[in-house]
């Protein structure tokens, strides 16, 4: 498959042959959900807590005597049938993550390529880099038409690039290691320099 490749300025700068293999699958919705549904329930905080009836502040005394009064046997108001009382089997701290294999995680990225790929969302760039500057970085950006674009990287992300993005709203940059499927499904155009291709063919080969 090739594609043209861009500079940031608009320019061309040749062509580039990208692997059938990562950006020719042909893209599906059941590997891409399985692997995004992953990724979200490993970065869930499951920090959610309720306090048990040990745990609820309120006297441990015996309410009422046990036996004459024509009522239930109840102990203290910590039970969870009174109200403020402790709840019963509620969320307590917790990993929502599950296991994936490393294939399928791989298989996923591919098709996530794949899919920018086929919709037509991918674009190659020379080079990421920049002196810094967000309004020169940001005029660059309007004029070739990306409003929610995710910029990926070679090993390493340029300093002054990085630093002219960070405030560009509707911009993200990554290095090859931090691309993942949600982060290229959640923007509408996908962007990688020539060293970010190279960088993914070596990851996913």
């Amino acid at each position: 498959m090739k594609l043209d490749v861009i500079k940031l300025d608009g320019g061309k700068a040749g062509s580039v042959d990208l692997s059938d293999d990562l950006f020719g699958l042909e893209p599906r919705a059941d590997i891409l959900h399985r692997v995004v549904r992953w990724q979200r329930n490993k970065a869930q905080a499951g920090t959610h807590k309720v306090k048990t009836r040990s745990e609820t502040s309120y006297s441990t005394k015996k309410i009422y005597r046990q036996k004459g009064t024509g009522g239930a046997r109840h102990g203290d108001r910590n039970a969870p049938i009174f109200r403020k009382g402790g709840i019963y089997k509620g969320p307590t701290p917790r990993s929502h993550g599950h296991e994936l294999p490393k294939k399928f995680r791989k298989l996923g990225l591919r098709h996530a390529l794949s899919a920018k790929a086929k919709a037509g969302e991918l674009v190659v760039i020379d080079s990421a880099e920049a002196d810094g500057k967000t309004a020169a970085l940001a005029k660059q950006v309007k004029n070739l038409g990306w409003k929610r674009a995710l910029i990926i990287d070679g090993a390493e992300v340029n300093e002054g690039f990085a630093k002219a993005a960070r405030n560009i709203e509707g911009l993200d940059v990554l290095p090859s290691m931090g691309a993942n499927v949600y982060d290229i499904l959640k923007r509408d155009t996908l962007v990688i320099t020539k060293a970010g291709v190279e960088a993914l063919e070596d990851r996913l080969k």
